[in-house]
Parts: C-alpha cells; structure tokens; sequence
C-alpha cells in the first residue's frame, strides 16, 4: 500500500498515510483533493467499487472525519480515504456521479451526522428517522440518555444491571 500512496504522492497533496496492513491502507485527503484523488484511483489504479462512507465525531478536535473505502477487486487492495471536516459547519461535495451508491451513505450521514452533500439525490428526504427534528443523534454531544427520559415514559420494575456480572450469572449460575 505504501507504493500506492507513495505515487498518488507525486500527483497529489496528500496528508498521513496509514498502513493498516499488506492489503488496505489509509490517506488523509483534503477535501478540495478528494475528487480529483479518487477519479485517478478509479480510472487508473483499479480501485472500482465503493465498499462504504462513513464518519467519525472527534469532537474533542471540532470535526468530523468522513472516511471513503474503495476496492480494487482485482487486486484484492481496498484503500480508504480521510477527509477532515469542520464540525461547526459539516459540508462535503457529493460523489454520486463517481459510485451513484454513495447517494444512499450521504442521506445517512446527513441525518445522523448533520453533513450536507449538497445537489446529492435526496439528501434532503427523510431516510431513517422519519419527522426527527432534535440533533442528529450519531453526533457526540447528543445526549441519548436525556433524549430517553424526556420521549419514554419510566417503567415501574425496571432493573439495570451491569452487564459483565448479568452474563456471568447467567452463563455460570452455580460459580455466582
């Protein structure tokens, strides 16, 4: 993989590279790069499909990282790429005229994350959370347990129990 990210080097910006191991490494892009790295990625290194599009809240540094997998079948290679956004106004170009796939991966991350890909087919539609006008609930300082106790009713008899001593009481009863 480092030859790979050792070549894109001479044609591209390109930040840190991680070799995850012999068959999948990871580039941090710009996001200005980001096209134009993974248009040569498709069209001349092999790299054909787009495994998957996610995101990461590293709210302790104000941004988000939206990681881009691709695959090159051939070769049995996937590389992913990193693209650092600012958290304060999460806005990344969309890539659905490259892999038409990644529409459906940036309606999920618009809703669970708040990143916009404006003109991205549907973006803008409700995908999995139907009506939800709160903070998007992906993000780190959406507050789950708040968001519980507000929207559910509580429920006289209910036990929490920690989970590593309810399993070993149930896995080994006669040991407890």
């Amino acid at each position: 993989m480092r030859e790979l990210y050792e070549k894109l080097k001479t044609r591209f910006p390109l930040g840190e590279f991680t070799d995850q191991r012999d068959n999948l490494g990871f580039i941090t892009v710009d996001k200005d790069q980001l096209r134009p790295v993974l248009y040569h990625l498709r069209d001349h290194e092999g790299f054909s499909h787009l495994v998957l599009l996610t995101a990461v809240d590293w709210i302790e540094e104000d941004r988000f990282q939206l990681t881009y997998l691709l695959s090159n079948r051939t070769r049995s290679v996937d590389v992913g790429l990193r693209v650092m956004l600012d958290r304060g106004e999460p806005v990344m170009e969309t890539i659905h005229d490259i892999w038409p796939t990644a529409a459906t991966y940036q309606c999920e991350l618009r809703e669970m994350f708040g990143i916009d890909f404006p003109d991205s087919p549907g973006v803008m539609d409700d995908f999995i959370l139907e009506g939800w006008d709160d903070l998007p609930p992906y993000r780190r300082d959406f507050d789950t347990k708040k968001y519980s106790d507000e929207t559910y009713a509580h429920r006289e008899g209910r036990v929490t129990h920690d989970p590593a001593e309810y399993m070993k009481k149930q896995l080994y009863p006669d040991e407890v």
